[in-house]
């Protein structure tokens, strides 16, 4: 994306073979044209976007119980979320060599405390994720999932980058309060409203906008490290106004600014290694397991998917026909996570949208994600200082990065064939609309196969693409089956 700060020229000199580093080597450092420092910049912007997963994830799995009535250990769920998310994103800078980072995922870790767990124990339920991990990384073994997504049209994948761009954009908004859920009990059709309560108030709010304006300006700007700036000023600013107007926890969200007493404390493995593969087939019977598994599976598969395709694409690591070299690599390690997730009970990890925080500061080797499991791996014995920056300071860079994707992305869609437009313009709006990533890969496939087959274009479809589609077909219809 032209307008990304801080790109590196493209007719900037490169230093010979010889005269680089074996860093500099081994990551293509040079040769993707950025420096080390903007890596290390970008590592640290990209953790401090998705800090908020060490709260989240074990609020979500914590809040629920399996079949026999038991919950997870906070503490516990910290450590593994905090451990998984450290190793597989080590794993995906040392082998996959891209600015992608990955934790618990949002929408899986629902699926396993809200779908799974009520019907088998704990240990059932993370086996499975084990199990779909297994599968994704079979699928990556046949390169059935390498043909898929290179089965997917140029202006359909801009059309899922895009679509990212405003989801990601849409979780700024919402995790930072400057838009919020209406309640049910409002009785009203419209979803979401402006603040709290329809008005902006307080200061989280003005922190937010103020990063906002902050990080935009600085971007535009060129400033190096606009991005990484703007969290660290903002987050000196929400300190200074917890410690002064003293404002109830609440009012920030999952984290509130404040220094804590102790930030190093010792983590606790309790729960790792805690799963059982096949437990779950016992308790819910052998298609029903299947079903479970092929529910997480397919999350896991198509997130991933459009996240690597949309990162990818703002990292300028596609070739010239817009597909994305040695992604077998990111794709197996994706697999591994998946695996990983269930291995430690943090269920299932992957790819986070929020890399592109990282992207925008011009990260683009795997540089930046060992910066970022660096500190992930730190944050076991530091999350109390790890997660003290607040939302509103962070998510700013979600908002700034949506635009420059959309920016970078829309010119590139041909607006003229609408059987290319059509499924493009789908696939966008419904991953911020449906809150899903999946979701919005799934309607842009679907409606793509249809108005090629409506328009006698049914040849020019990909054999990879109508699987898919009717895998798709499938998922959604499952419901009215009976079979979810």
């Amino acid at each position: 994306m032209s307008t990304s700060a801080p790109a590196a020229p493209a007719t900037a000199p490169q230093p010979s073979p010889e005269d680089r580093s074996a860093l500099d080597r081994y990551f293509k450092i040079s040769e993707r044209g950025s420096t080390v420092a903007r890596e290390v910049r970008g590592g640290f912007a990209t953790f401090f976007a998705m800090a908020y997963i060490i709260v989240l994830n074990p609020i979500i799995l914590g809040s629920a119980k399996d079949m026999y009535g038991h919950q997870l250990d906070g503490g516990q769920l910290v450590t593994a979320t905090v451990l998984t998310a450290a190793f597989s994103t080590l794993l995906m800078g040392v082998i996959g060599n891209v600015p992608i980072a990955l934790a618990a995922g949002l929408g899986v870790n629902t699926v396993v405390a809200l779908q799974l767990a009520p019907r088998m124990s704990w240990a059932d339920a993370m086996g499975m994720v084990v199990l779909a991990g297994f599968v994704v990384m079979l699928l990556v073994a046949t390169g059935l999932r390498e043909r898929v997504m290179n089965a997917v049209p140029l202006g359909l994948r801009k059309g899922i980058a895009i679509g990212i761009g405003l989801f990601i954009m849409l979780i700024g908004l919402v995790d930072s309060g400057f838009v919020s859920r209406i309640p049910d009990a409002a009785h009203t059709t419209v979803p979401l409203q402006l603040g709290g309560n329809g008005h902006l108030h307080g200061w989280p709010v003005l922190i937010f906008v103020i990063g906002v304006l902050l990080t935009l300006a600085l971007i535009i700007r060129k400033t190096p490290g606009a991005i990484l700036i703007s969290i660290v000023v903002m987050t000196v600013v929400a300190v200074a106004v917890q410690l002064i107007a003293d404002l109830p926890g609440q009012a920030w969200g999952l984290t509130v600014p404040e220094w804590p007493g102790n930030p190093v404390a010792a983590p606790d493995f309790g729960l790792v290694g805690e799963m059982s593969l096949f437990g779950g087939f016992a308790k819910v019977g052998v298609l029903t397991g299947m079903l479970f598994v092929f529910t997480v599976l397919l999350s896991c598969f198509f997130d991933a998917m459009g996240t690597i395709l949309g990162v990818g694409d703002e990292a300028k690591l596609m070739d010239k026909d817009g597909n994305f070299p040695g992604i077998n690599k990111v794709l197996i390690v994706d697999g591994i996570a998946v695996a990983a997730g269930g291995a430690t009970s943090s269920s299932a990890n992957t790819c986070f949208v929020e890399s592109t925080a990282g992207v925008g500061e011009g990260a683009r080797t795997g540089l930046a994600s060992v910066v970022t499991g660096g500190l992930f791996a730190a944050a076991l014995f530091l999350t109390p200082l790890a997660t003290m920056v607040p939302s509103q300071a962070a998510t700013p860079a979600l908002v700034a990065v949506g635009f420059l994707i959309l920016a970078g992305s829309v010119k590139d869609i041909d607006w003229s064939d609408f059987t290319i437009a059509v499924p493009a313009f789908l696939a966008m709006l419904m991953m911020p609309f449906t809150y899903s990533i999946t979701n919005g890969i799934g309607i842009g496939f679907i409606s793509f196969c249809v108005l090629r087959l409506a328009t006698g274009r049914a040849r020019e479809v990909p054999a990879a693409m109508y699987a898919v589609s009717a895998v798709f077909v499938f998922y959604y219809a499952m419901p009215a089956l009976g079979l979810n």
